[in-house]
Parts: structure tokens; sequence; C-alpha cells
């Protein structure tokens, strides 16, 4: 593979090296965090690879992130996402097979689970609980090697979206974009433009020297793919937010925006997987495994 690879090495302290992996079919960064001293890691928001002409899975992007991981002698401790992804196929239980280590996700993925039950008109068929280790809420903290992760919950996007907070590296997902390109839709299911607002101006509130990680880019205007920026940098020059603009101009724009944006072409078959910790559908009774489409529902 041709993935953009980038390393943001620790500043010191309770900072840690941060690994991003650009996966360009998708625009997603996948990311390994690591504590310098222990060697061991997290890995977060890593894609399944899936070709949505033939509903063909793969692993090739899993499987360079673990080889990433083992080329610098590193321990992967955790497997987390930070939310049921719309626009991609998650790898939580390969990458849970392959490590040994447990998967985690926030705990409203439980409501995601039961709104999504009604669209795809099936019932206790997604268990967060069976498929996921951990099931985190709000202000939990857990450990990579020595460092201390806080878990914020970050709505808006989806409902249960959550951020992680690894001394002055905060991994966003989909709230910020790098800041020439703004912010991310909250018009999902479950997303609000007033909940993402929310969440944004919560993390502005970190030290201005936090490195954001955001979970997507698409090289605007041609440029290469970047994903990396710090709080100042997000209050000095993101375009949707710089300059003290308000609630009610934020929203506004966020949700004009949205208005016009078409559903990811992954999204439907995307979320039956994600809600099962990126586990296809049940096989039938011919072996082969499935997906629901719902047809004129959005």
């Amino acid at each position: 593979m041709t993935s953009i690879i980038r390393k943001s090495p620790s500043t010191g302290g309770s900072s840690p090296d941060v690994w991003g992996i650009y996966e360009k079919d998708t625009g997603s960064v996948q990311y390994i965090v690591a504590d310098p001293n222990t060697k061991k890691a997290a890995l977060i928001d890593v894609v399944q690879n899936f070709d949505p002409r033939s509903a063909k899975t793969s692993f090739e992007s899993a499987d360079e992130v673990l080889e990433l991981a083992k080329d610098n002698g590193l321990t992967i401790e955790w497997v987390l996402d930070t939310h049921p992804h719309a626009d991609h196929l998650m790898a939580s239980a390969y990458l849970k097979e392959k490590t040994g280590a447990p998967n985690a996700i926030g705990e409203k993925t439980f409501e995601i689970a039961e709104l999504w039950s009604d669209y795809y008109n099936v019932s206790g068929i997604f268990d967060p609980k069976k498929d996921f280790d951990r099931l985190f809420k709000e202000g939990d903290t857990f450990s990579i090697g020595d460092l201390e992760v806080k878990v914020w919950l970050s709505p808006g996007h989806t409902l249960g979206s959550i951020t992680y907070i690894v001394g002055d590296a905060a991994f966003v997902h989909d709230t910020f974009m790098y800041p020439d390109s703004g912010t991310s839709r909250a018009d999902f299911p479950g997303g609000s433009s007033k909940d993402l607002w929310e969440s944004l101006q919560r993390i502005l509130s970190l030290p201005e020297e936090t490195r954001l990680f955001v979970g997507h880019d698409y090289g605007k205007g041609g440029r290469e793919a970047q994903w990396e920026a710090t709080v100042a940098q997000h209050k000095q020059s993101n375009v949707h937010l710089s300059g003290d603009v308000s609630e009610q101009e934020y929203r506004k724009v966020r949700d004009e925006r949205d208005e016009t944006l078409a559903l990811p072409d992954r999204m439907l078959h995307a979320l039956q997987v994600n809600l099962r910790a990126g586990q296809l559908p049940p096989a039938e009774n011919d072996g082969q495994h499935y997906f629901k489409i719902p047809a004129n529902k959005f």
C-alpha cells in the first residue's frame, strides 16, 4: 500500500508519540498512540477496507497499521474507536483477534444501535456489550503504558462520539476537520449541530498547545492530506470557527452545508458492521454473509 504515514513525536513528560496513517479511499486517518517510555500503544479508528461495488471486505489497512506498530517495537494494549463510523467499516474485531488487546467504544453506542435497529427493521441483532470489551462513559480514564487517557463525550456528528485525551494529544474524530476545511457534518441520524458546537467549544478549552488529531481529510484544493493542528491554530484559522463566530452563525453555516451533502457511499453497509465492532452480519444457511440495505429510506 502507499498510505501517507507521519509521526508526531512526544514533546516530553506525559506526551505520547502519535503516528497518523492516511487511508485514501475514505479519507480516513488511523492512529497509533504510544507511551515512548514503555512502548505500550493503542490503535484508534483503524479501517476495514471495503469495495462498495463488489461488497468485498479486506484488511490491508489494518495489517499495515499492525506492521507499523511492530516495526516501532510497540505492544498494543487497546483497540479503540471514537464512534460507529458511517463512512468506513471498522477493523475492531479483527485487531482484537490479532493482538489479544481489548476493544472499546463509547457507551452511547447502545443508543445508536437502537436507532439503527429501527432503520434496518431488525431487533436484537446489535449487542455492543457483547462485541466490545469496554464501553466508555463521560469522565472515564484508563492507561496506555504509564500515560493516562481521559474520555470525553463529544456528540454532534453522532450522539455517541467520544474524544480520547492523552497528555497533549486529543483524538477528536469527526468534530473538527483540518483548519482550512472547518468542521464535520452533523446531519446523520442522532446528529446535531447544537451538540457539535458545544463539543467543539469544549475541545477548544484544552490548552492551546494541545495537538488535535482529526478523523478525516480530503486534500482541500489538491494539497496533501493533513490531520494535525493545535488548539491555537484552530482558534486562529479554522474557517468555521475563527473570528468570534457565534453559535447561531456557526449552526446556520453547518446546517446549510449539511443539506447539500450526499450520504457516504458506504454508510448503509457500514453501520450494520460497525455496530458489531466490524463483524459482518451472521452467515445465513448457505454460509454466506449478506448486507441488508433499506430502499428509499434516506
